[in-house]
């Protein structure tokens, strides 16, 4: 597993910051040249035609955005910014689509993580590098209310965020349907069960939920999941850090796959 080859090219330049974009016409070549945008934000109520080239640009290539008052974007930047200022991304997101096949064809035994509604920079950073070291293929997350991948996320996953694949979908629940049409089963960490994180079979193909702190895994994601599992809990808080929550499924995992061999 540690072998694998889906690690994360360095095919782009790295850097540390994610670069600021503004102006439409420099966001729509941005978009045309291959850039990743991270953030999007526009002002409310623009109109024309080069917006409405920007907007059917975002559309065909399943871009978010978010409308905002201009107020808003003149504190990103005091340049002229035409009422548009993008972020471009420090790393290249894939599609758990074209990396699911490649898994099997290597003979491996798919292992992803889908992180639905982690916002905290530094816990999608601690869980990325939890992520790597287990050897996972890919982290799934939402095109839209998930953190940033910005300086804070990748110091605090220690680069991991520059070798493990993230894969970032607009429906998470078409995303897990796909996964489990391919195979993988979903074991979703809740409190909202009797079961403990030790009772399903993680020798399988498996794709493991983690959920916010504030609102856990969305209510649709739990109809689907094939189990779900809770670590099971003795002081008085009631919870753990999801990173690491994560962190004690994965290596639930782990020690399955090694107890196996």
């Amino acid at each position: 597993m540690n072998s694998s080859p889906f690690k994360r090219k360095r095919e782009y330049e790295v850097h540390e910051s994610n670069q600021m974009v503004f102006g439409i016409r420099a966001i729509i070549e941005a978009i045309k040249s291959g850039k990743e945008i991270e953030n999007l934000f526009l002002q409310r109520g623009l109109t024309g035609g080069i917006i409405l080239e920007l907007r059917t640009l975002l559309k065909d290539q399943e871009i978010g955005f978010q409308l905002v008052p201009i107020e808003k974007l003149n504190r990103l930047t005091t340049k002229n910014h035409q009422g548009a200022v993008a972020f471009i991304s420090p790393i290249s997101y894939d599609k758990i689509e074209n990396i699911i096949p490649l898994i099997y064809e290597r003979g491996e035994v798919p292992l992803v993580l889908i992180l639905d509604g982690i916002t905290d920079v530094r816990n999608f950073g601690a869980i990325a590098r939890t992520a790597e070291c287990a050897g996972v293929h890919a982290i799934i997350v939402p095109a839209k209310g998930s953190a940033q991948i910005n300086p804070d996320a990748i110091k605090t996953s220690a680069g991991a965020l520059y070798k493990i694949p993230v894969c970032r979908h607009e429906s998470l629940l078409k995303t897990a349907k796909f996964l489990q049409e391919s195979g993988l089963q979903l074991v979703a960490c809740t409190e909202k069960t009797n079961d403990f994180l030790y009772q399903p079979d993680y020798t399988v193909p498996t794709a493991i939920i983690m959920g916010s702190e504030e609102t856990g895994i969305s209510t649709d994601l739990i109809r689907v999941s094939d189990h779900l599992a809770k670590i099971p809990m003795f002081g008085e808080i009631e919870s753990l850090n999801v990173s690491v929550s994560a962190g004690v499924l994965l290596y639930e995992a782990i020690r399955q796959k090694l107890a196996a061999k």
